[in-house]
């Protein structure tokens, strides 16, 4: 993206009735790291590759809890996360002490936005440069949101967002119809999965206990937890384990491709052997003439 006379200010539309500060913030989310939403009838799974600054850095922190029904996953600057967390952890406690009961969250998110897009109109301000995925569970069942910088909000199946997401979202849109009867075992399989086709064209990232966060909220009353470390090291064995059969299949379907390939070719060569034996008789006459 390049810069233009109408990108100096926030509230400046272009002629093509864009507004380019806005555009640069949603660049700024594809430019984060991966983070992967998956949902069914009864739980939601938020799996997330965390970035290190340095070998000698801890990890960004990708996972923010909000409440013990509500959880975030980020993808873009994490200071703007940070803020945008702190506001949601304020508004879930205000809702509870008011109503005595959880915050909804359809609501919470509907008020996410709303301040991500007052900073898309004041000049004053500049747009959040972070996108969520926001998983919780209400009397309504379980949800899957996705947050943007220009104030626009969405509810999901299955999401990805971040850096080479378009590669998950491939993979969950030939999946997605199998999730909604899948368990919480065979969910977190799936945003485990998704998460790694970010990384597989990369040749200096591969998914491991280290990079890998994920986090799980159901209706089963168990609230909200998070799998880091050990805890993620099933899945990711499960991932290694799954590889090499895929490969195995791969390879047999060359070589029956191969062993096609002499069976194919030996009609042609009995034509072949058979041409001289037709093309003889017409030798002869000619010899003769001559």
């Amino acid at each position: 993206m390049f810069r233009n006379q109408y990108d100096t200010d926030i509230t400046t539309y272009s002629p093509q009735g864009r507004l380019h500060q806005v555009e640069y913030a949603m660049e700024a989310v594809k430019q984060g790291s991966a983070s992967v939403g998956v949902r069914s009838k009864t739980h939601v799974v938020l799996a997330t590759l965390k970035r290190f600054a340095s070998e000698l850095s801890g990890d960004q922190k990708k996972l923010f809890a909000i409440d013990d029904h509500v959880v975030i996953a980020i993808s873009g600057l994490t200071a703007d996360a940070r803020v945008l967390s702190r506001y949601m952890r304020t508004e879930t406690q205000h809702h509870k002490f008011m109503y005595d009961e959880p915050m909804p969250v359809g609501r919470l998110v509907l008020q996410v936005a709303d301040k991500c897009q007052i900073s898309t109109q004041r000049a004053s301000k500049r747009p959040f440069g972070v996108g969520l995925l926001v998983a919780g569970v209400d009397e309504n069942g379980p949800h899957l949101y996705q947050t943007c910088p220009s104030g626009n909000y969405f509810e999901y199946l299955a999401m990805a967002i971040g850096a080479r997401s378009q590669s998950a979202k491939t993979y969950l849109e030939r999946t997605y119809t199998t999730l909604a009867e899948a368990g919480v075992e065979e969910l977190i399989q799936s945003a485990v999965t998704a998460l790694r086709e970010t990384v597989a064209s990369s040749k200096d990232t591969e998914l491991t206990t280290k990079n890998t966060a994920i986090a799980i909220v159901g209706t089963d009353g168990s609230g909200m937890r998070v799998l880091e470390n050990a805890a993620v090291q099933p899945y990711i064995d499960a991932l290694d384990a799954a590889s090499p059969a895929s490969d195995d299949e791969e390879e047999d379907g060359d070589g029956d491709n191969a062993a096609a390939a002499p069976a194919a070719a030996a009609p042609d060569a009995a034509a072949g052997e058979a041409a001289p034996a037709a093309d003889a008789p017409a030798e002869g006459p000619a010899d003769m003439q001559t």
